[in-house]
């Protein structure tokens, strides 16, 4: 993400065609880019991070760059777009734009590609809390503080120490909501200073309500000057 939350792009290619089509589609959807000649140099500048999306050439030798990013560790993998003259799948990629590129069908495959990028997005997004609750463990009270929030799951800190698997429940009043909502988390790993992160188990659908409207609101993306 860009200081003004917008996407990021790395876009691959020596192609003037595809360079010019793709670039002026992303523009519509305010998508920050980022244009790289080879898929060697490429490999360099994703290797600093900051790329939520990569369009590559496949004509142009991009095998390696592609397995590379599967292979990533980063925990948020980039969507990739391949751009490929064959009439074949790619192996990497979540959307495949066929040459030649005309601008339908770019803005068809991008706005595909910019979808899932949203999704992924909100999924993996955490906000911080620093709230402190009062949680249920195997019918015992432990004193928690909830670090950060998302659509996936909490971060908490705690002096008490859990397990792998233990499920807390508590109930979170989140900043500007009105009424506190009910919420069962299982431990998905912890550390010795106390930092574990949970998945959620259960939420009752009033109270899933609430979170998702609020944490629609804290994601805050430039919008697309085309409606998606």
């Amino acid at each position: 993400m860009t200081s003004d939350m917008a996407f990021e792009c790395l876009l691959v290619s020596r192609d003037p065609s595809v360079v010019c089509t793709v670039n002026k589609q992303l523009g519509n959807l305010s998508i920050s880019t980022n244009i790289c000649l080879s898929p060697s140099k490429a490999l360099d500048q994703l290797s600093e991070g900051g790329a939520d999306l990569v369009v590559v050439d496949v004509d142009d030798d991009a095998a390696e760059l592609l397995q590379k990013i599967q292979k990533s560790g980063r925990w948020q993998k980039p969507t990739v777009v391949a751009v490929s003259s064959g009439d074949y799948p790619v192996h990497g990629a979540h959307v495949v734009i066929r040459k030649p590129v005309t601008e339908v069908s770019v803005a068809k495959s991008l706005k595909a590609a910019y979808s899932r990028m949203l999704c992924d997005y909100r999924r993996h997004a955490r906000y911080a809390l620093m709230t402190s609750v009062k949680a249920t463990l195997k019918n015992q009270p432990v004193d928690v503080t909830i670090t950060d929030i998302g659509d996936g799951g909490v971060g908490l800190s705690s002096r008490d120490e859990f397990a792998i698997g233990d499920v807390l429940s508590f109930h979170l009043l989140l900043p500007g909501t009105v009424r506190a909502i009910y919420i069962e988390a299982k431990v998905q790993w912890a550390r010795n200073y106390g930092a574990v992160g949970c998945e959620y188990v259960r939420i009752p659908p009033v109270d899933l309500n609430i979170l998702h409207d609020w944490l629609r609101k804290k994601t805050q993306i430039k919008k697309p000057l085309l409606e998606i």
